[in-house]
């Protein structure tokens, strides 16, 4: 069976950020079969169509996005919607020529948020998706609520329903993915 590699993309920049911790948790937690490495977003600069020449925090993400078989987003939710930094990740990638980085890859999505978790970011999160022709998982979905107990003071996911939730969508992304190829 060929070793399916996933790249994690992370929205929230914070430090001790939840949903960072949930995509640690994928990482180490990832079925056989499956390699997780997650991106770093912290110098990648807003997309300006002005700006010539990639920046090398880009066309280090852009390599990892080209050389990843799936996606999976940890998703943040902002103001009802989703975080900037991921938005920003996904938007320099569609640029790529004929959206070869992107169209048809399968991804999954999950998120750490308040209240309802972060439903609401995750729903718009599928809409951009649509546009960007990405192979969304439907099911397990994976919301949790950040200020519930389910991380320890480090941000590492201490919820025992949430850890099995990740690893149920990690099996079905390793399906769904090869169903796709």
């Amino acid at each position: 069976m060929k070793q399916l590699k996933v790249l994690a993309i992370g929205g929230s920049l914070r430090k001790l950020s939840t949903n960072m911790g949930l995509l640690r948790y994928a990482r180490a937690n990832a079925p056989e079969g499956m390699s997780v490495e997650i991106a770093d977003l912290s110098q990648v600069p807003f997309y300006n169509a002005d700006i010539s020449e990639k920046p090398a925090a880009v066309v280090r993400l852009l390599e990892q996005i080209g050389q990843a078989d799936a996606l999976l987003l940890g998703c943040p939710e902002y103001n009802y919607s989703l975080a900037p930094a991921l938005k920003n990740a996904l938007d320099w990638a569609s640029r790529e020529p004929e959206n070869r980085l992107l169209a048809g890859k399968p991804t999954a999505i999950m998120g750490s948020g308040g209240g309802m978790g972060t439903s609401r970011a995750q729903y718009h999160l599928r809409q951009v998706s649509v546009f960007l022709d990405l192979r969304l998982l439907n099911r397990p979905e994976v919301f949790c609520n950040a200020f519930a107990g389910t991380f320890d003071a480090d941000s590492n996911l201490i919820d025992e329903r949430v850890q099995g939730l990740i690893v149920q969508q990690l099996a079905a992304l390793q399906s769904w993915a090869a169903q796709l190829d």
